[in-house]
Formats: C-alpha cells, structure tokens, sequence
C-alpha cells in the first residue's frame, strides 16, 4: 500500500462521523476509513461511467433507426401484451 497523504482534514461534521466510525469498531483506523470512502467512490465512477456509455449508445441507437413518441412506444406496449394475453389464452 502506498502513502498519498499524510494529513486528512475534513469538516467538523464528517470528522465527528469519522470518529465514530472508527470509535464503534467498524473502521481499523482513519486510513482504513479513508480506503473504504475512496473504494466506494471508485465504484460510483464506475458505475457513472457505463451509465454515461449506455446514454450514448442508446442515443446513437436512435439517431441511427429512429425515436418513438411516448404515445407511439405506449402503443407498442399494449399491443405487445395484447399479442401476448392472446398467445396464453
């Protein structure tokens, strides 16, 4: 593991929410604490990023083959589930 900083300051408030965490014994230490808050963090830029993809390809998706209206895809929808009662019945 390596060192990036030596000091971590932080407000009032997430100090005392810090303290506590590590008071109660869910956290080793502040280090420990920091590590999981940059892990969780690490995982939300994750999740940011493939939902920044997914955007983007369903935006190319339509400028390529088209958009529905909200009225053209509610359509589509009852008409799906019609063909379907109608399948099981």
């Amino acid at each position: 593991m390596v060192a990036l900083m030596n000091d971590v300051f932080l407000p009032p408030e997430l100090e005392r929410f810090a303290a506590e965490a590590v008071a109660s014994g869910r956290y080793r230490d502040r280090a420990d604490l920091v590590v999981a808050g940059v892990s969780l963090l690490q995982r939300q830029e994750v999740a940011r990023a493939e939902l920044l993809a997914s955007v983007l390809s369903a935006k190319e998706e339509g400028d390529r083959d088209g958009y529905l209206t909200g009225d053209e895809a509610a359509a589509q929808v009852r008409a799906t589930i019609a063909r379907r009662s109608n399948a099981s019945a």
